[in-house]
């Protein structure tokens, strides 16, 4: 997960610092999950992408995604941030520089299999149709952060 974890950051070039600490298990990167109870699924679903094409309309298409996250990780929209690079030039897929994008999703809870493939699902239609990205050239990571490792409003999600 580490070696995912620094991929999506270097492909952003360092945009977000992400919201949560990757910590040593038996020599392994781990994440530390949140409960899922009704207070962890508050707060912070966001998305940084990155892809090497230049979307048609950039302005749409990171709003559809905005709804996309809201619909599939069931948050309210007023919580979510989305980030776009498009046009990055120094990006590859399966070794290739054809279109192709990469993505990092964080949520405090609702990252689970039914959720994450919603959502993979519905990023991937607007690459495709804002981009000409094909859905097989789209990787999304998913990331379930805890509470204490989110930050809004000057504090954390866990006071």
């Amino acid at each position: 997960m580490r070696t995912a974890l620094l991929a999506c950051l270097a492909s952003t070039e360092a945009l977000l610092i992400s919201p949560f600490r990757v910590t040593s298990s038996a020599g392994r990167g781990s994440v530390k999950a949140a409960a899922c109870d009704s207070e962890a699924n508050d707060g912070d679903p966001s998305l940084i992408l990155t892809t090497n094409v230049a979307l048609s309309d950039k302005a749409a298409f990171v709003k559809a995604c905005s709804a996309a996250i809201a619909t599939s990780l069931s948050k309210p929209e007023a919580y979510v941030a989305v980030c776009v690079t498009d046009g990055h030039e120094a990006m590859s897929f399966g070794g290739s520089t054809d279109p192709c994008a990469l993505g990092c999703v964080y949520s405090i809870g609702a990252i689970n299999q039914e959720n994450n493939g919603a959502l993979t699902k519905a990023i991937s239609e607007l690459l495709a149709a804002h981009g000409a990205v094909p859905a097989d050239r789209v990787y999304l990571n998913f990331f379930d952060v805890p509470r204490a490792n989110c930050g809004w409003s000057g504090r954390t999600f866990a006071g």
